[in-house]
């Protein structure tokens, strides 16, 4: 049910007025968007209410809060949290925090630091000027405070960057400490001077409390410190992270500190590359104000490197530190050891990249992007699920994609996020998302109400249908097949962005026929009738791109050429003729993984579903250039975006959807997976190659601890209790 608030939304008075506008659209529509007033983007606005508060025994205090686009919230000068998670207006978020133990007897303040950033792009619903926040105070059912023009605000002048990087993705932090406010986030502030907020009474958002956690938010110390000269430092956090740096100084008012941050050094090893090959260019500005000042930038970055250059004397190197921020992850819940150095270094990786990619979404690269691209999040969520234990940030993900549908049937690439792309093939993963995470969950609720999406993603491409059932001209979406291009192995069609070419290609129908096939099972598990197409679908789809000379699947109606992608993805949803199988994986044996990182995940499951785990395992652990070892030999501590720095024009080194490994070593090689939904029954049928003198794999279930060890090839179980263990589930 939907709250009912008492509180009023409020906002900066420049923003009355203003209608909301609507900039959500199919990606190919003919729409010219509105120009968006400068002087109100990288809008940084402080709301703040002092309050006078008596604990009473057994009464618990809880604040409900949300704002557009962002909040970090403060309660006596104390950080509490930040949010909310992205959404669409018409389901936007709410938080709610138990504050008890942030309020003391007598005067107390709440203060917030607000921010609309002002541009269409796919980390926030911004640049609509929808801007302001909403809040309300409880004790029990008693409301002690509500948002209302009572409250005071200040704009914050002192962020004043105008330059932006990334797609449009956010601005460059520069900090003037001359025109901070200080000491606004403690109760005993004189807010007299502040102004009045505006009531906006036409507020449109539509508010659900968000269903999945504030993120985990803490310090980290740099692991290393070198003075390269006066004033001029080079930190190493060690590895990659998502977050702020921070750090003190002092020093004459006006005198300047850059900061340049990055996720490499440059050649030489003594200068941080902040001009990141993602194109992100991490080079910010702090003037010093005189007084003891606090570098403290609003958004977040990816990096592992930081350079400080100062006046000799300012900076103070013991205030030094990162505040890192991710999806809240216990690292105890997934625990994974083995006697193969490369595999734990792969997994390292993996898990690090995962981690710093789930933000409030499962972010693309929290780098150039920021944004939840749904073919994406087939690997990152499934190796979430098991590095977590946490299925919540997979269920908003499924959500948020089922209302990109408002925009279009057949869903949005971006959701949710004002960037209006369009993917046929990331649209037809929807359904194999649900039905993970159905299989994972065992939430036949949740089923049940996001099954008339699937539905729905199924009708949109039906329109597309020849007549044998195969779709062709599918120019309403960009069909990827991989990306970048150069690791598409040569794919013989025309896949110009966003129009693509004419005809009938493979991997569109490939993952065309796995959506009908995937339907189907969701169709069964929730009873519902219906007639079974997959059948001459599959036959169809083999009739037009099978070349029996070659036993291979081509990739055109009209191609000779049999591209890796042709063929595992077929592989993947049973497409491949018996008799074409060995010719399969001798090509893939032959060609190894000359794919990019999102098709390796489909590659391997595909061998596994045939029963090649060793070859699985040797591809997992290859060294050529199309590897996770050629990551690490190249310094990775996240796994990057193509499987070398060089391999893409414009690489991330935090990209999750190479996070592959971590699903394929649990279910494919220790061999356990839910056989029911929930994991009421596990499937337990280990491949442990027989070089591996050691393996041992932990991960938390719904349904309790999972832990395998495996020593010179026997292999032992811990299940939960009752669960029922059973054997193999190859085809």
């Amino acid at each position: 049910m939907e709250k009912e608030w008492t509180a009023k939304w409020i906002m900066d008075p420049r923003f009355a007025g203003l209608a909301p506008l609507d900039l959500l659209h199919k990606q190919l529509a003919p729409v010219r968007l509105p120009e968006h007033r400068p002087e109100l983007q990288n809008h940084h606005m402080l709301v703040r209410k002092t309050f006078d508060w008596v604990q009473r025994p057994g009464a618990a205090a809880f604040l409900e809060i949300t704002a557009d686009d962002y909040y970090k919230l403060y309660i006596n000068g104390r950080f509490v949290g930040q949010g909310p998670a992205p959404g669409y207006a018409w389901h936007y978020f709410y938080n709610r925090y138990e504050v008890t133990p942030y309020l003391r007897d007598g005067r107390n303040v709440i203060a917030a630091h607000l921010y609309y950033q002002g541009l269409i792009n796919r980390v926030w619903n911004s640049g609509d000027y929808r801007q302001g926040m909403l809040a309300e105070l409880w004790s029990g059912d008693r409301l002690l405070l509500a948002t209302d023009r009572s409250w005071k605000y200040r704009i914050a002048r002192e962020f004043t960057g105008r330059e932006t990087f990334g797609y449009e993705t956010q601005f460059v932090e520069e900090i003037d400490s001359r025109l901070r406010e200080r000491g606004w986030l403690e109760p005993d502030f004189d807010d007299r001077h502040w102004e009045e907020p505006h009531e906006n009474r036409a507020d449109d958002h539509r508010l659900v409390l968000q269903e999945t956690p504030p993120l985990q938010v803490y310090p980290v110390r740099p692991a290393g410190v070198r003075e390269l000269g006066p004033g001029h430092y080079l930190l190493d956090f060690g590895r990659e992270i998502t977050g702020q740096f921070v750090m003190a100084a002092r020093g004459a008012a006006g005198q300047t500190v850059e900061i340049r941050q990055g996720e490499e050094l440059e050649a030489g090893g003594e200068r941080v590359r902040y001009q990141l090959r993602c194109n992100c260019n991490y080079r910010d500005r702090w003037i010093l104000s005189g007084a003891p000042d606090a570098w403290e930038p609003y958004d977040y970055k990816a990096f592992r490197y930081v350079e400080l250059m100062a006046p000799a004397g300012v900076l103070r190197p013991e205030s030094f530190a990162a505040i890192v921020r991710h999806y809240p992850l216990d690292e105890t819940k997934c625990r994974f050891g083995s006697s193969d150095p490369l595999l734990n270094g792969i997994w390292s990786i993996c898990a690090q990249g995962v981690r710093c990619g789930a933000q409030e979404v499962f972010v693309d690269c929290p780098s150039r992007e920021k944004g939840q691209y749904l073919g994406d999040a087939t690997i990152t969520s499934h190796a979430h699920m098991y590095l977590s234990g946490d299925l919540r940030l997979t269920g908003k993900l499924l959500g948020d994609f089922a209302r990109s549908a408002r925009i279009c049937p057949g869903l949005m690439a971006v959701a949710p996020g004002g960037f209006m792309q369009e993917i046929a093939d990331f649209s037809l993963q929807w359904p194999l998302q649900l039905l993970q995470y159905y299989r994972q969950s065992g939430d036949l609720e949740l089923l049940r109400e996001m099954a008339p999406v699937a539905e729905g993603v199924l009708q949109y491409f039906r329109r597309f249908q020849r007549p044998d059932g195969l779709l062709e001209n599918v120019k309403e979406k960009w069909n990827l097949v991989d990306w970048p291009e150069n690791l598409r192995d040569g794919y013989d069609f025309d896949l110009s962005q966003p129009v693509v070419g004419d005809g009938c290609h493979n991997v569109i129908n490939a993952f065309f026929c796995g959506t009908v096939k995937t339907v189907n099972t969701i169709r069964e598990l929730l009873g519902i009738a219906y007639q079974d197409e997959f059948p001459a679908l599959r036959e169809a789809f083999i009739r037009a791109f099978y070349r029996p000379d070659l036993k291979l699947l081509a990739d055109s109606t009209v191609s000779g050429h049999t591209a890796l992608h042709a063929n595992s993805i077929a592989l993947f949803f049973d497409l491949v003729p018996a008799e074409a199988r060995e010719s399969v994986v001798d090509l893939i044996r032959r060609k190894g993984m000359s794919c990019g990182v999102h098709n390796a995940y489909f590659l391997l499951k595909g061998l596994a579903g045939i029963g090649r785990h060793e070859l699985v395992y040797q591809l997992l652990t290859a060294d050529g250039e199309h590897s996770w070892a050629n990551m690490l030999r190249e310094g990775a501590t996240a796994c990057f975006e193509a499987w070398g720095k060089e391999q893409k024009w414009n690489t991330s080194l935090c990209h999750p959807w190479a996070s592959a490994p971590i699903p394929v070593l649990i279910e494919d090689i220790a061999g356990l997976k839910p056989a029911r939904p929930g994991w009421s029954e596990a499937f337990f049928t280990p491949h442990i190659p027989a070089g591996l003198k050691y393996l041992a794999i932990e991960f938390q279930t719904v349904r309790g601890r999972f832990r395998m060890v495996a020593r010179d090839g026997r292999a032992e179980l811990e299940a939960p209790p009752g669960v029922r263990i059973v054997g193999s589930d190859r085809k």
